[in-house]
Order: structure tokens, then sequence, then C-alpha cells
């Protein structure tokens, strides 16, 4: 990050959490700024936290809204449907509960293919798709994630994700913080990591995970219909040094969704908006600037397009 970057980012506060129950579940949120909406979508273990960089810097111009996902960060962490599609239909209904009828959607990681499913469930709601670093675009992963797909691997947990390192992680991730030694890559890691302590965030997590993932790779892929994302200006932004979703996958998704744009990252790996916000928000804001917002619905989605695929 550039020392201009910083005392900017220095003199501009990171949104404040607000909450709000949707079907008798809390949905916590940061939002602030006017103008068209951004709406950010976070990673699996991650939370609202991951664009703290990046909603100071377009507040003044957009309105950014980034909410903690169903069993992740503040919000609640029922059991129930951890499924793509179901992550969707919170989406749609946390947009509307917050009076918010359309918007640019943002969504990084396992956050990549909650946007993708948005797109393709409830197009009328994306202006804009942006995909960072996305999952769904093709079955190779990290071993790590794959490894907690295994048979019992849950059961392990407890005693890989132990309670008593969060306060110690902490306390040392502060003193390198204070002492100037400040890595964003990991102190990202970390927060998901030390997420994982707490027995509710564990077991959704494992949820989530074996509805997406298997022990061979990603199971769920929208390789099949990016062709009807054709309609959408869509950005894919990938750190070119990614080690939990290869850069390929962002190659292979460019040449599948017609007029895509496409930005690589040098240096960055699986957390472009965290390592280079400053990059990040450059390639955004102009992406926002030069494309003009979709409004289209499904039914004109499905007019010919959805029988169109070889």
């Amino acid at each position: 990050m550039s020392a201009n970057f910083v005392v900017g980012l220095m003199t501009k506060a990171f949104c404040a959490k607000e909450k709000i129950s949707i079907h008798g579940n809390d949905i916590s949120y940061r939002r602030s700024g006017q103008g068209p909406a951004i709406l950010f979508i976070h990673g699996i273990a991650g939370s609202s936290r991951t664009w703290r960089f990046v909603l100071p810097e377009l507040a003044n111009e957009y309105s950014v809204i980034a909410p903690d996902l169903l069993g992740h960060g503040n919000s609640a962490k029922p059991p129930g449907d951890y499924s793509l599609g179901a992550y969707a239909s919170s989406i749609r209904d946390f947009l509307a509960a917050i009076d918010v009828s359309r918007a640019t959607i943002v969504g990084q990681s396992f956050g990549g293919g909650v946007a993708l499913q948005l797109a393709y469930q409830y197009p009328e709601l994306c202006e804009r798709l942006v995909l960072v670093d996305s999952g769904g675009l093709g079955k190779e992963v990290s071993w790590l994630l794959r490894i907690f797909t295994l048979p019992a691997a849950e059961y392990l947990m407890p005693a890989l994700f132990p309670g008593f390192l969060r306060s110690k992680g902490d306390a040392l991730n502060k003193f390198f913080y204070d002492k100037g030694l400040r890595s964003p890559k990991y102190s990202e890691i970390w927060a998901a990591y030390a997420s994982l302590t707490d027995s509710e965030n564990r077991a959704a997590f494992v949820r989530i995970l074996k509805a997406v993932i298997e022990p061979g790779g990603q199971s769920v892929s929208a390789m099949d219909k990016l062709y009807l994302a054709a309609h959408l200006p869509t950005l894919i932004v990938w750190g070119d040094k990614d080690e939990i979703i290869p850069v390929s996958h962002a190659y292979r998704a460019h040449e599948a969704i017609t007029g895509s744009r496409l930005e690589i990252i040098q240096g960055a790996g699986h957390f472009p908006h965290v390592e280079n916000p400053e990059k990040f928000t450059e390639i955004l804001r102009d992406f926002m600037l030069n494309s003009q917002p979709a409004c289209v619905s499904y039914n004109q989605l499905g007019n010919g397009q959805l029988r169109g695929a070889q």
C-alpha cells in the first residue's frame, strides 16, 4: 500500500455495523455513502471486515454495502441450507429489506460463487458483476479446503482450532501491527482461522464447504451458464499468486463471458482487495465509470438465451 493511500484511509472511518432481522435471523452489515449501489460479498470464513480498505475509498461516490453472510461474522448462524441458491435468495431478501432494488455485485472467493448464482437466479437485481478470485469456475482448489470435506474431518476441527489460541494470536497480531510489521494478507488468513475457533462458526463452515467442495475439488461449477452473463458488464479480478484458486480460472471465465474485462493484479494472492487495495479500488472505480448498468429480467434472459447454449 502506498503512503498516500494509507494516509487517505486514516482520514476515513470504516463503516459501522448495522443489523436487520430477516425471517427471524439477524443479518449484520456495513453501509455507507450515496449514489449507485455496490454490494460486496465476502468469502468463506470471512466477514464484511475483508472490505475495510475498499469501502471508505468508494463511499464518496457510491452507496457501498457489505453484509456478513449467514453463518459468518456477526450474522446469525442457523442450522439449515447453506447452498449457493439459498445464499442468493438470502441476498435478494436482504436487498429488499434495506430498500435497494439493483446493485453492482462484487463477490470474492465463495462470495464470487454467490454473486454468480445471484446473477443467474435474479438478473434483475444485478447491474454489473465483479468476480474476485472467484469460486465456481473450475474444479481446482487448495488441498487444505479439500481436506476439511473428508469424512469425520469436522470432528478433528476443535483440536485444530482451539479457542485459547484466538486470544494469543490476536495479541501477537496486534504486537506486530504496533511495531509496523503489517501483512494484510496474513492478517486476513488469521481472521479466517480465528473465526473457526468458535463452534457455531465451525459448524456453519463445514456445511458451506461441503455444499461446494468435495475431496476431489470444487463440486459446483457455473461454467455451463456463463454465456448468460454476456448481457451483464463483467469484471474479473485475480491475484497472479493465488494459492487457493488458480489464476487459470480467471482466463477461463474471461473466455467464456463475452465482453468481460480481465485484470490480473501482479504479486497479489487470494485477497487482492486486501493485499493491493489501491490497485483494486482503481480498477473497480474505472470499471464503474466506463460501463453501463444492465437491466434485464429473468424472463428476458430466458427468451431464447437459455436454449442457445451448445
